[in-house]
């Protein structure tokens, strides 16, 4: 292959970039055109992957963490001959195209991460490196080396800027992944100037220290950085940084290393004379030679190949052992085990109160042994969490068997290492910490719902019933700031047998993330064979009947605060107020429920209705309509006793009593 051909394809790597950013009079055409040399070397000489079978379990993964450069990325699919037409990336970043302005993984053929926000990629490769070495503990055998892929990446400035991918960085260098090869775009050049503004550290240095092996070449050089990342594969041991000094914006006369190359057009008189450096046709668009096509369109056959043989290994191993076949089949389908609810635990109302982070704990004993894809831990919290899970031992370096994640107190990383793993494989990547520490991991928490992913949140201390710890401790606003969120699925159950079933929801859901929102104090067991079916599958369901025909008042309540609308029933009931009480532990849930259901729970008629929540008020008012109520805690709480605060915020039978008198005078 000569320099020559390697110099065409990497022009027109550069070429399809700049032309789709201007066609849509907007994006970034300086990354793609500073690291085109970076990429090309990866995806043409290492890169194992089949672009007819996007999916291929043990295809290489390439994650482009500056996902602002993603026509870089759009024009490296479409050349190897991924379903992502020229048309494609000639509508890039309009209405419903297949090429958005960063790269999306549920929408694109060949794309293994959402990013764009900066770092969370640097993330992402961590947990598809422990997700790797997690599934190589558990299926290689000595005969049969199924799971040996290895993670490329390309970061940025701002990625190594961000705090997410420090966290993921140093939890890489302590677990020594050495499947992870990161190029880093080091083109000195941010949005507001040159880096020397803001980021003058010796990044070298830093990686060393996190324990990465470390090299440093010229990003434009492409037989340098060829070596460079065959050194990074050869190491095993420690994940590889590679330091690639770039030009953002190569080959434009007049934008090259500013940052007018940056996030803009860069213009058609520009783009002419750049493509006249290149060598390129001036007045030709997403323009293509066909000894280009030619070369890149080998990945094909190449993939082509690396799959077959590896479908043939795939099935010797199964052959030599059906119980590996059993395994292996029953993992990547995600085959639930017969009767596997019948593992869940059940309370009786005769038990003593529980916290439900504790029910939390005994649901994920109870499932661990019987679902091997279970994975998660905490941030140095498993203790409070009550996330770990007994007999399964600690994911380490030299145990990569373990199914306890340590992720140090590092949320934001957390979450997203937990989207790379649930982005690699059909796992059930959990993860715990406070409720309201969420604020340093919603970034990662709002990828995963933008991505479909199936990731579980154990979020425990839900309220001032955290009590001593004080304001700090005390989530007001978080719950309603994950409601907020998209495809992001809300529990916050009454009781342990709530929070069973919770899980068992949560095991189902492939479709987007849930969280469970948990309380630190104990809390009674609710009484099912009184009260009903606990229905949490439907988000919401009648707890407590009026006892005389039709309710006059409905109490809706979550979490602890059940136990509270219960009580405050008996009372008002005993005053002649026919109360219904509603637990809604999901609220997204009872949304997506047909008009009639919803009108069952909360007949339009009843006009009277108090919502019960130790937190912020404003999404109740959906509920409990105009001239309803809300109890909850516009305010941040307090440093004292659990039961004092409650008291004090007015989480009383009293306080409930007197406010449906209000509402019931009112109207």
């Amino acid at each position: 292959m000569s320099s020559a051909l390697d110099t065409v394809c990497i022009n027109t790597i550069r070429t399809l970039s700049i032309d789709g950013v201007q066609k849509a009079n907007s994006g970034h055409p300086g990354m793609p055109m500073g690291t085109a040399a970076m990429a090309y070397v990866v995806w043409t000489k290492f890169l194992r992957h089949d672009p007819a079978d996007p999916s291929w379990i043990n295809r290489d993964r390439f994650v482009l963490s500056a996902g602002h450069g993603s026509m870089l990325l759009y024009s490296l699919l479409h050349l190897t001959g991924y379903d992502l037409s020229i048309e494609d990336l000639q509508n890039f970043r309009q209405w419903e195209s297949l090429t958005p302005g960063h790269p999306e993984s549920n929408l694109t053929p060949g794309v293994e991460a959402t990013t764009g926000p900066l770092g969370q990629g640097v993330g992402n490769i961590v947990g598809m490196a422990i997700a790797r070495a997690h599934l190589a503990a558990m299926f290689n055998r000595t005969d049969h080396k199924l799971i040996d892929f290895r993670i490329f990446g390309i970061c940025s400035d701002g990625d190594l800027m961000e705090g997410v991918s420090a966290e993921a960085a140093s939890l890489a260098g302590h677990l020594g992944l050495g499947s992870i090869v990161l190029l880093y775009d080091d083109n000195h050049i941010t949005i507001d100037g040159k880096t020397e503004a803001t980021f003058t550290e010796d990044v070298e240095k830093r990686f060393e220290a996190y324990g990465w092996h470390v090299l440093r070449v010229d990003g434009l050089d492409a037989e340098a950085v060829e070596q460079a990342v065959n050194d990074g594969v050869e190491e095993t041991a420690r994940p590889t940084l590679i330091c690639c000094r770039t030009t953002i914006g190569y080959g434009s006369p007049n934008r090259a290393n500013s940052p007018k190359a940056h996030g803009s057009p860069l213009g058609e008189e520009e783009i002419a004379l750049t493509k006249k450096v290149y060598g390129f046709p001036e007045d030709k668009k997403f323009y293509v030679p066909q000894e280009v096509v030619k070369h890149f369109r080998l990945a094909l056959a190449r993939g082509a190949e690396h799959s077959r043989a590896w479908e043939n290994n795939l099935a010797n191993a199964q052959s030599e052992s059906p119980e590996f076949r059993r395994q292996w089949d029953d993992f990547w389908n995600r085959k639930l085990p017969q009767d596997w609810e019948r593992k869940l635990p059940v309370w009786s109302p005769k038990d003593k109160p529980t916290a439900t982070r504790k029910a939390s704990e005994l649901v994920i004993n109870a499932l661990a042994p019987v679902m091997p894809w279970l994975i998660g831990g905490s941030a140095d919290l498993a203790a409070s969490n009550l996330t770990y899970m007994a007999g399964q031992g600690d994911f380490q370096k030299g145990n990569a068997l373990g199914r306890n994640l340590h992720f140090g107190i590092r949320e934001h990383s957390m979450g997203a290492v937990l989207n790379g793993i649930a982005l690699t494989a059909p796992f059930t990547a959990f993860g715990g910490t406070f409720l309201t520490f969420l604020d340093y991991m919603k970034p990662s928490v709002r990828l995963a719902a933008l991505s479909h992913l199936p990731v579980i949140y154990v979020f425990t201390h839900d309220s001032i019933g955290v009590g001593e710890d004080g304001p700090t401790h005390q989530p007001i606003e978080h719950l309603w700031h994950m409601r907020a969120t998209p495809n992001l699925f809300v529990f916050r159950p009454a009781d342990a047998n709530e929070t069973a079933l919770c899980w068992k929801l949560c095991i189902e859901r492939r479709d987007g993330p849930s969280a469970l929102a948990l309380s630190r104090q104990n809390l009674p067991i609710l009484a099912p064979e009184v009260y009903g079916k606990l229905q949490v599958e439907r988000g919401a369901y009648i707890l407590a009947e009026a006892s005389k025909g039709d309710p006059q008042l409905i109490l809706l309540a979550t979490g602890s605060e059940v136990a509270l609308a219960l009580k405050a029933r008996e009372r008002l009931e005993q005053e002649g107020i026919a109360t219904r009480v509603v637990s809604m532990p999901c609220v997204e849930l009872f949304d997506q429920q047909d008009l009639e259901y919803r009108n069952k729970i909360l007949p339009p008629l009843v006009k009277h209705r108090i919502a019960i929540e130790a937190g912020a008020t404003s999404g109740w008012w959906k509920y409990v309509g105009l001239q309803g109520a809300v109890i909850g805690l516009d305010r941040f709480g307090a440093s004292a006793p659990a039961e004092i605060l409650f008291e004090k915020f007015g989480f009383t039978v009293d306080h409930v009593a007197e406010r449906v008198k209000i509402i019931m005078k009112n109207g």
